[in-house]
């Protein structure tokens, strides 16, 4: 294998980085409205939930060709534009959660963990999303979770806890913006919250005249430009590594601009939603799955953007999630091969290996590599008896040690984010911003509703 330079991709990075705070630098002390940038007709706003700067970089390793001199850039790194600091509203101490920091990008208002589109009174504040259905604009999400989730809820909806999801879908129904649906497409999950036993939503939807899909191909044969509910799984979607399209972010972010795309314009929030989850679960194979995912949608709205230069995006992370380091133990390593080849979820694996004639051969053909006898022996230990976690705990011990990853949490850390924006007004996201400035400036480009 050739040596890369490091360095010199470092030293690249880090011009980068500095010409990007000098020029927000000039800005400072301005109001965002006060930016010299042009106005965005179509605003999309992306939240990669949990997606830490670790995760950014092991992503460019994992995608990177060994037998070439220099680390491959990926398509988000020619947009990386600053930071985002991701700290709640005091009484929550320093770190997020993903409730408190989603009202902090819908709304531009520091809250309380937990809060849903309230501030730390309990009070209702406005989302940019419900900013840009009163001035005409059409709105949606497109998630990989489920569509009450802590992320699009908070641009959607006003609850007290963001655990009331059957509450939450209700309000996305019953809530009104001047008597109109504040959403006019939502593409996830979540049937257990729509279709309940005391209420079906999905035929209340209907008679409001929404069409509606349950697969992935159902929505890509729906007529375009008409309000649109999808839902595709009963909680969050099948994890990259599993779903019938590896890439089905990019799918329903493309559908749903499909659907949204107007004289007025409008303001869509997609979100990679289970990098978060894979951080959570300390499962790197299905955290590059859930990254590799995005990467397709934001190569897929750079090209929508060249064809509609007055559509602005916007991505960002809501916190970092689980601590993940590249290259543990003191052991100057980090091996991402191992992890490349996966044909299936360690979570599915957990559940198929019992069943296999020889769990040994089934681990190898699922990882994509020979494994050693300390290894074998380890995986001869699983049994029946063992709960479906223990055995999917010691497969994702087994990648670890492989690929060298460590992690400090199996929760939320309290580190800066990156900011990446290309198309319309991108320059006005530039530098060390805190999380609301991302809303107040979405705000200012949208303007003021009558």
């Amino acid at each position: 294998m050739i040596k890369k330079n490091i360095f010199t991709f470092s030293l690249l990075a880090t011009v980068t980085l500095f010409g990007a705070a000098c020029t927000a630098n000039k800005h400072n002390g301005m109001d965002s409205a006060e930016v010299n940038v042009s106005k965005p007709k179509n605003i999309i706003m992306v939240v990669a939930d949990g997606m830490g700067p670790a995760y950014t970089t092991a992503y460019r390793l994992y995608k990177d060709d060994p037998n070439t001199p220099m680390i491959e850039l990926t398509a988000l790194d020619a947009f990386l534009i600053g930071t985002a600091q991701t700290y709640p509203a005091s009484v929550s101490g320093y770190v997020t959660d993903s409730a408190a920091s989603a009202t902090a990008l819908a709304a531009g208002i520091k809250t309380y963990n937990g809060a849903i589109g309230l501030d730390v009174d309990k009070q209702s504040v406005e989302s940019v999303l419900q900013r840009a259905k009163k001035l005409g604009k059409r709105t949606g999400v497109a998630v990989t979770s489920q569509i009450v989730h802590a992320t699009p809820a908070a641009y959607v909806a006003h609850n007290e806890s963001r655990r009331n999801y059957n509450e939450i879908a209700d309000s996305f129904l019953d809530d009104r913006i001047n008597d109109k649906n504040v959403v006019d497409v939502m593409l996830g999950g979540g049937w257990s919250y729509f279709i309940r036993d005391d209420r079906n939503l999905v035929e209340e939807f209907k008679t409001l005249g929404y069409q509606y899909a349950a697969s992935y191909t159902d929505l890509l044969s729906l007529p375009k430009g008409k309000p649109t509910l999808g839902l595709f799984a009963d909680v969050g979607l099948p994890k990259a590594l599993d779903d019938v399209n590896p890439h089905r972010l990019s799918v329903l972010t493309e559908s749903a601009i499909s659907h949204l795309e107007n004289v007025n314009g409008y303001f869509l929030l997609v979100e990679a939603s289970q990098v978060d989850w894979a951080g959570h679960a300390n499962d790197i194979a299905s955290a590059m799955g859930e990254m590799e995912d995005l990467e397709q949608t934001i190569k897929m709205l750079k090209s929508y953007v060249d064809q509609h230069p007055d559509t602005l995006v916007v991505l960002t992370a809501d916190h970092s999630t689980g601590g993940l380091t590249i290259g543990a133990d003191g052991d100057y390593r980090w091996s991402p091969e191992f992890i490349q080849n996966m044909k299936a979820s360690v979570t599915v694996m957990s559940e198929k290996i019992i069943d296999s004639e020889d769990m040994t051969l089934y681990v190898e053909d699922v990882f994509g590599f020979a494994l050693n006898e300390d290894e074998k022996n380890i995986i001869s230990g699983i049994s029946s008896s063992m709960s479906g976690r223990e055995r999917e705990s010691i497969l994702k011990s087994l990648l670890d040690k492989r690929t060298n990853t460590g992690w400090t949490t199996s929760g939320h850390t309290g580190v800066d984010v990156e900011v990446y924006a290309f198309g319309a007004g991108a320059q006005a996201f530039a530098g060390n911003l805190n999380n609301i400035d991302i809303a107040k400036k979405i705000f200012a480009f949208l303007g003021d509703a009558e």
